[in-house]
């Protein structure tokens, strides 16, 4: 499994988003994270940064890491191309019933970053049944 660095993962983004504006040739997955970003337009600043790789985003700058957030939005395309945690796609075409598929990917982010988030303060493993569990709620609340 790949897992890279949060400069590795940074310079993709840059990279991508370089490469698009200069009418290169994507890969696949770059193609993917650009439709991201696209979707995105208040992350274009953030992507063109000279300052980039080091930049740092807190809750008390009142600011989104957009480097996260793309990441994130990637993590769940692929996790919906192989629907696992078996159950995120039916869970993801129950959001789609009520939602655009952007709002859908942003409701199943704050799963994911809530699930993460628990995982890392009490240091235990993922738990793909809570992520599954909040997800399912969240399609089916008013």
């Amino acid at each position: 499994m790949f897992n890279p660095s949060r400069d590795q993962a940074r310079q993709f983004f840059i990279d991508a988003w370089g490469k698009h504006r200069a009418s290169d040739i994507l890969t696949p997955l770059e193609t993917m994270a650009i439709r991201w970003m696209d979707m995105h337009p208040e992350y274009h600043a953030d992507l063109e940064r000279p300052d980039a790789l080091t930049a740092e985003y807190t809750v008390a700058q009142g600011r989104t890491n957009p480097f996260l957030h793309l990441s994130m939005h990637l993590a769940i395309d692929e996790q919906l191309s192989i629907d696992h945690p078996p159950g995120i796609v039916a869970a993801h075409e129950r959001l789609l019933r009520r939602m655009d598929a952007h709002q859908a990917a942003h409701e199943i982010m704050e799963c994911l970053g809530e699930v993460v988030w628990e995982a890392q303060r009490l240091g235990t493993p993922f738990d793909s049944d809570t992520y599954l569990d909040l997800i399912r709620r969240r399609a089916t609340r008013d």
